[in-house]
């Protein structure tokens, strides 16, 4: 793997399988315990492609089946308009609209989350019967800063972005 590679890694990740797949904290998912749940995991990023414009990630369990049997990939998390000056999502960072966050001079204000598949504009943590699955964070690189509104899905985001890719980052974790 070479250290020119964009990356994307949760610090929180403590346990990795042979597949190099992290062990998503039990506190990232609606499993937790007490004031311990459901908090979204902390994100860092590295080497940004040279021509990126702005960010977008998008969270997807992609191992989920719907009741008829069909396979799905439900959306848990969108987060759009990302700054290039941003090189980090802190945990907990979702639902904090109504806050200016700071950290270390990098700005979030501007930072919106998208409608996930429950309907919510909030990090959706995994939940039984979804233990074993796999979900996949893709952080894309884009060659525009189309402003996205808090409205944005899934859907609108993958036609949005559609030409406009220069790099995507991959973590994938399991629950």
């Amino acid at each position: 793997m070479s250290s020119e590679e964009f990356k994307l890694v949760c610090p929180a990740i403590k346990e990795i399988n042979e597949e190099g797949i992290g062990k998503l904290p039990r506190y990232c998912t609606q499993e937790g315990l007490g004031s311990k749940w459901n908090i979204s995991p902390p994100l860092e990023w590295y080497n940004v492609p040279p021509k990126t414009k702005s960010l977008a990630l998008l969270v997807q369990d992609i191992d989920a089946f719907d009741p008829m049997g069909q396979k799905i990939q439900p959306a848990h998390w969108i987060v759009v308009n990302i700054l290039t000056t941003v090189n980090r999502l802190p945990e907990g960072f979702s639902g904090k609209e109504e806050e200016v966050i700071r950290v270390e001079n990098e700005e979030y204000s501007g930072i919106e989350e998208g409608i996930n598949d429950w309907k919510v504009n909030v990090w959706r943590g995994p939940k039984m019967p979804n233990y074993g699955d796999t979900f996949e964070f893709t952080l894309y690189a884009l060659d525009f800063d189309h402003h996205f509104d808090n409205q944005v899905t899934k859907e609108r985001l993958l036609d949005a972005i559609t030409g406009h890719v220069v790099g995507e980052a991959v973590l994938a974790t399991t629950f």
